[in-house]
């Protein structure tokens, strides 16, 4: 199937998962994307594991990391230390419309792959480079982490209880947002293309998006003056907004406004606290949740799970509870938006995560597995005319797979 980027080629020299997710969902989209890989160890993350996928003919295992960002993409393994693999990289620049890489700062330039070097073949090119800090400033020339960024840009000191050791979100959620950030760059100046008939290039640094995805929280901080405390599973703006222990397990109450809370409290027996001032609106519920939320929560622990969530959808108060991912996959509605899918490579079932995107009513979700290392190697260099002799040789020198 044909998507939005039908017709756009993107040379992916991403590794590990901001540049990848990016590369990822622009072949979900349509474009080709052409994954440059090393020879012999390929992206980082084909080695993160356990978990791993195994194919039953072959010696080779792969992550389940890797899996997770790399669909849709042809897999190119080539030696970018090598003269002659810079050569086909420079080659395949000239064609391509995309450039998603995340050396850092300068360290393309020594192998004549930098964005300016390759805009200079193909002024058509836009470049996109990921870093931690970005091109420029005090610490650009360091690597950059998600652990270490959601500290640094303060999303761990929004995580975790009061009393406890500030906490990482459970997904490597700076990376993902880095790669869609990375997405809409890109995408941006395929559209200023349009018009110009030039490239440009986009800088995208994973500090800078962890600090832009503050939010709430940043606005917080910068109205107050005052850095916002930890609220656990609590948030800091509304209340009840939290999550609460039942009798035989967990739900997450979201009550946004005045009118779910009056139903809610007519549920919990206590219709008079929608009339009383110190819970009546959110702003002084907020004020007064030291004494409003374990009243909720003693009456909560009178009942199972499951019989509360199906008196709070009854009333329209949003609710839900917290599953476990088996429970997430094995969900009614998850199920019917078939968010699990399961695509082929060879005898292999490669389990993957549909992209949320939907036009038309389609999935978005490219129905090629992630490659190979080196997969799809031979045909590319074919196609860059290449004959089976050259290739040949290019393997026996080690500078392709």
């Amino acid at each position: 199937m044909s998507g939005p980027l039908d017709g756009i080629t993107v040379l992916d020299m991403s590794r590990v998962l901001a540049g990848p997710w990016a590369g990822q969902l622009l072949a979900d989209l349509g474009a080709r994307v052409i994954k440059i890989e090393h020879p012999e160890r390929g992206d980082d993350t084909r080695g993160w594991g356990p978990p791993w996928l195994a194919e039953a003919d072959r010696v080779e295992k792969v992550a389940a990391y890797y899996l997770c960002a790399n669909r849709g993409k042809q897999s190119l393994a080539v030696d970018i230390a090598a003269e002659e693999g810079q050569a086909l990289i420079r080659r395949l620049a000239e064609g391509a419309d995309i450039l998603l890489e995340n050396f850092k700062v300068g360290g393309l330039e020594k192998y004549g792959l930098d964005y300016a070097s390759l805009r200079a073949l193909n002024p058509r090119l836009i470049g996109c480079s990921i870093t931690g800090f970005g091109q420029d400033g005090p610490y650009a020339h360091r690597a950059g982490y998600d652990f270490m960024i959601q500290a640094m840009g303060g999303l761990m000191s929004l995580g975790g209880e009061p009393d406890g050791m500030p906490m990482k979100t459970g997904v490597a959620i700076t990376d993902v947002m880095t790669g869609l950030y990375a997405t809409v760059g890109v995408l941006a100046a395929l559209q200023e293309r349009s018009r110009t008939g030039e490239g440009r290039h986009v800088d995208v640094a994973l500090l800078d998006v962890q600090v832009a995805t503050l939010a709430n929280q940043a606005l917080n901080a910068l109205v107050s003056g005052r850095d916002p405390e930890r609220h656990g599973n609590a948030h800091p703006n509304i209340v009840p907004y939290q999550a609460f222990a039942c009798a035989d397990g967990h739900l997450v109450l979201t009550v946004g406004n005045d009118a779910q809370f009056s139903r809610f409290a007519a549920l919990l027996g206590h219709p008079e606290w929608a009339e009383d001032p110190a819970y009546a609106t959110n702003a002084a519920r907020v004020g007064n949740r030291e004494v409003l939320v374990p009243m909720i929560q003693a009456i909560l622990m009178s009942r199972s799970r499951d019989e509360w969530l199906a008196e709070l959808e009854a009333r329209g108060i949003p609710a839900g509870p917290i599953n476990t991912l088996t429970e997430v996959f094995d969900d009614p509605q998850v199920q019917h938006r078939r968010l699990h899918r399961q695509l082929t490579r060879g005898e292999l079932e490669v389990p993957q995560v549909a992209n949320p995107l939907r036009f038309d009513g389609d999935s978005a979700t490219s129905e090629v597995a992630p490659p190979r290392l080196g997969q799809n190697s031979d045909a590319i260099l074919a196609e860059m005319g290449l004959t089976p002799d050259d290739i040949a040789r290019l393997r026996r020198a080690g500078v392709v797979r």
